[in-house]
């Protein structure tokens, strides 16, 4: 299996002024707030404004969006757009929620510009995705289960591509969606810059880089495969019948801002908010089988405080990108070292700190033991 050596290990800080970009570009930055790069970005963005196929892995929650989306938008304000229109950059994420964000801060990049996007998910009207991919808008953030709906339909172009990136890879990969990935990547043109991004480098990944990029190089910030240092993490035992009423005083007496709490199946999922908010706590419930305006409404309300706890099962840890998250509560010990990574990583995020909390039951003691020997944290 190939194995690549890092470019550069937590690249320091460039401002954002000193990297050469479009006037347009920059008053979008700043119009965000942003003054100088994360080390993801600090590392990412001169390898691709170079033109080159470039390999992130990176904790979550460490800016690995604007890591791609400058460097695509530079380009794009360089060179002037074909004629006729086309899709010039594919964005591919696992997740709705995500796919939703990445549209979102491409919006505010673009703000003082002419480029057009377009995100492409499931749980929705095709008939306006047909129509914007039809036109050519500049870039597509999709999933790859409703873009394949897409390309099924002949809607999509991808004979002006220029820009392919697969975010969050190993997500894909958990989400078993790695077969539609592979098919929409044999389906792109082979002249073109391919970024990916990766919290870990599973094999099935290290195997997909051989095949599809082209002399990568490879950027790694922190410690790879494990969570952010700036979370802390601690364990409560507590018997499986007694978790909840444990979570619902802990919530009431010690939490202090947001919280998220992460069950194993959607029912479990369900089952907790409805019993949380039965004992006067606001809780929503995130979930694949919710609906999209169910989901976005639970997002949402979680974001502006109107629900303070959100219960979701594993399809939040990705899609998931809300600053301010003070706990992550793991009502089961996960299943798997990179579920713990991904789910803890949802605070502790842009180097503010966070707090991991996990339920241990007796019988899940032994599975404890191997978590923290595999995710190299002991759990105090």
């Amino acid at each position: 299996m190939l194995a690549y050596e890092p470019s550069e290990f937590d690249p320091a800080p460039i401002p954002f002024d000193a990297l050469s970009l479009d006037n347009r570009l920059l008053s979008g930055i700043k119009d965000l707030g942003w003054a100088e790069t994360r080390p993801v970005q600090s590392g990412v963005i001169p390898l691709a404004l170079a033109g080159g196929d470039v390999i992130a892995c990176a904790e979550t929650g460490t800016g690995k969006t604007a890591a791609f989306l400058v460097p695509i938008l530079q380009r794009f304000l360089n060179e002037p757009a074909p004629a006729p229109q086309r899709t010039r950059a594919l964005i591919l994420a696992p997740t709705r929620e995500l796919a939703v964000q990445i549209e979102d801060q491409v919006q505010g990049l673009t703000y003082h510009t002419t480029v057009s996007s377009v995100a492409v998910y499931g749980g929705v009207e095709m008939h306006q995705q047909e129509f914007a991919l039809k036109a050519g808008v500049d870039i597509v953030v999709a999933t790859p289960g409703r873009l394949m709906d897409h390309m099924r339909h002949e809607s999509v172009d991808y004979s002006g591509l220029e820009v392919f990136v697969l975010d969050e890879a190993d997500r894909m990969l958990d989400m078993g969606f790695w077969p539609d990935v592979q098919r929409i990547m044999a389906a792109l043109p082979h002249k073109r810059q391919t970024l990916l991004f990766s919290a870990t480098l599973p094999g099935e990944v290290l195997k997909l880089t051989q095949e599809f990029l082209h002399d990568p190089k490879y950027v790694q910030v922190g410690r790879r495969g494990g969570p952010a240092a700036t979370i802390t993490h601690a364990i409560q035992e507590v018997a499986g019948a007694e978790k909840t009423k444990w979570l619902a005083d802990w919530l009431r007496n010690e939490a202090i801002g947001p919280v998220l709490v992460f069950c194993r199946t959607k029912i479990g999922a369900d089952r907790l908010a409805t019993r949380l908010s039965g004992m006067g706590i606001r809780a929503a419930a995130l979930h694949a089988d919710r609906t999209q305006q169910q989901r976005m409404a639970a997002v949402e309300g979680f974001r502006t405080g109107t629900y303070p706890v959100l219960v979701a099962t594993d399809v939040a840890a990705r899609g998931l990108d809300i600053e301010g998250i003070a706990h992550v509560v793991n009502f089961e010990v996960p299943d798997t070292p990179e579920a713990y990574v991904h789910r803890v990583g949802r605070t502790g995020r842009a180097e503010s700190t966070g707090n991991a909390l996990t339920l241990v039951a007796p019988e899940e003691l032994r599975a404890l033991k191997a978590l923290e020997k595999a995710v190299g944290v002991r759990l105090q």
